[in-house]
């Protein structure tokens, strides 16, 4: 009972604590269930906590290590991998565009970015018949060892993110362990969701952005152009070597036997990224003991960064090498021209070399599209202006020159007419095919002869649209002492799809009296009509 008297006396009679110096302890309300209620809210937000720190762990890793580099054929690609709602595929071009795939189901998205060509594989695969099978069924196998390493280091990346942001948060072992486990999970199931789900037969239906929009346009039917293509490389196989017999061509013809002191020059034209041209210039340059190489444009197709890396065997041909820009080359392709130790790239400009004062400018056009026609026959009247334009200024340069000008140097030979009786000669490219004429004379100057050279690169791709390929093709032209244009050999490889070499010498004679010499007609500002595209 004294145990129960204490209790009252510290309580007091209606249960509340009484005062006073006698208390001793008070007696507390038995627990109910609200405190589990709060533990499991607790426990609740603990794991959502997890989730998120896990997640945000994986979204962080994968923008951080999801990319790799590899070759894909003869390119240089990145392929990056990023969250997404839908899974897709964007094989990226710059500048010229994209391809976006539906390629697979899941939150990820693929970036395949095309870089740098590597000339060495191209050539290879040109030079080689077999390469080409070897490279289609090598590309895909890149492709799948690029993902697979693309795919071990987003899930390992995602993982290490996810562990480091959860011990810094967390500091607990275990639900810094739950959180990297959730990060394997999330990562890996989304990943695997996607290799599940691969569609290969996208790639049959792409969507087109960028300039790339007008691919089906301008290529036509890829499979039929491969099989071309396929053919023609097997048809060039023999070129270089085939070019080795030039000489011989040449010790049989008693026509023309260039004089000590002779200036030889190389005039190529419309490459389009055809390495092969490249095989059959530098064959040339040694052989015929070139000293000058002159380029008249369209080196690349669509004078894209990426095509760049093409120009990169002026270096190796160790002559000097000067160049204007075609409409097919852009600023950056002039460039990187300008940037190889032995190239001269004029723009309105003159520069003298082996003994030549050589003018020359650039299109005035940058027409990747191809959406553009030649010669001024079929020029809108804006687009003839600035064609002729930048003949006019040329001629002005020419006249302003303090040194006589030898050769002036168009890519259009619509540019041709205003430099009429300002020079001997003129060069120009743009048509795929030669042709050789005198312009109108001005009466009181000195007669203008202008030459177009084919196309060096076979017209690119697009040579193949036809049913016999265009040929390669190059002239060779002999200057005396006096630097006046005495002789030229065409030199023409493959052209009616057979592996051969045609060499044609030209020697240049005054025109007897009534000779009819044929006359270029100076382009005018008519109304356009529909022509070939170049």
């Amino acid at each position: 009972m004294d145990g129960q008297e204490n209790e009252q006396r510290n309580t007091g009679d209606n249960g509340a604590p009484a005062t006073g110096r006698t208390r001793r302890w008070t007696i507390r309300p038995r627990r109910t269930g609200r405190p589990d209620r709060s533990s499991r809210l607790r426990r609740f937000g603990m794991a959502l906590a997890v989730l998120a720190v896990a997640l945000a762990g994986v979204v962080i890793g994968t923008y951080a290590g999801g990319h790799v580099s590899t070759d894909i054929g003869p390119f240089r690609a990145q392929l990056k991998l990023a969250p997404a709602v839908a899974g897709s595929t964007t094989v990226d071009i710059p500048p010229l565009g994209a391809l976006q795939l539906d390629s697979h189901d899941g939150p990820t998205h693929l970036t395949v970015e095309l870089g740098s060509l590597d000339q060495r594989r191209t050539e290879a695969i040109i030079n080689d018949p077999a390469s080409i099978n070897r490279a289609s069924q090598s590309a895909v196998e890149d492709v799948r060892t690029g993902v697979m390493r693309l795919g071990v280091r987003t899930l390992g990346c995602a993982v290490l993110i996810t562990l480091l942001l959860a011990a810094l948060v967390f500091r607990n072992v275990r639900r810094t362990a739950w959180a990297g486990g959730l990060a394997v999970a999330v990562a890996g199931g989304s990943l695997g969701l996607s290799a599940a789900t691969l569609r290969p037969q996208a790639i049959e239906e792409p969507r087109y952005e960028g300039l790339l929009v007008n691919a089906p346009a301008i290529v036509g039917d890829a499979r039929r152009i491969a099989n071309d293509y396929s053919k023609y490389a097997e048809q060039l196989r023999l070129l270089v070597g085939n070019v080795s017999k030039l000489y011989t061509t040449v010790s049989a013809l008693p026509v023309y036997a260039p004089a000590p002191g002779t200036t030889r020059v190389l005039h190529v034209s419309d490459m389009h990224l055809n390495p092969t041209g490249w095989s059959l210039i530098q064959t040339v340059v040694e052989q015929f003991d070139i000293d000058v190489v002159i380029d008249t444009g369209d080196i690349t197709d669509w004078g894209s960064e990426p095509e760049a890396s093409f120009v990169g065997s002026i270096a190796q041909l160790k002559k000097p090498y000067v160049y204007i820009r075609g409409n097919h080359d852009s600023g950056k392709t002039a460039a990187a021209v300008a940037r190889q130790p032995n190239a001269i790239v004029l723009d309105n400009t003159t520069t003298t070399v082996a003994g030549l004062t050589i003018a020359g400018i650039g299109d005035p056009r940058f027409t990747p599209d191809k959406n553009t026609s030649p010669a001024g026959s079929g020029l809108t009247k804006q687009v003839a202006e600035r064609v002729i334009g930048a003949g006019e200024q040329l001629a002005t340069t020419v006249r302003n020159s303090p040194q006589k000008v030898n050769i002036a140097l168009v890519h259009d030979p619509a540019s041709a007419g205003p430099l009429s009786g300002t020079c001997p000669l003129v060069l120009a490219g743009h048509l795929h095919q030669r042709q050789v004429s005198k312009l109108p004379q001005v009466p009181g100057q000195q007669p203008t002869q202008l030459m177009v050279e084919g196309s060096t690169g076979g017209a690119g791709l697009r040579g193949l649209e036809g049913e016999k390929p265009t040929p390669l093709s190059m002239s060779v032209l002999y200057f005396d002492q006096q630097k006046l244009l005495q002789a030229y050999d065409d030199i023409t490889v493959g052209g009616t799809g057979q592996s051969q070499v045609n060499l044609e010498r030209h020697v240049i004679k005054e025109p007897a009296k009534g000779e009819q010499v044929p006359v270029t007609p100076t382009p005018t500002l008519g109304p356009a009509t529909p022509t070939p595209t170049r």
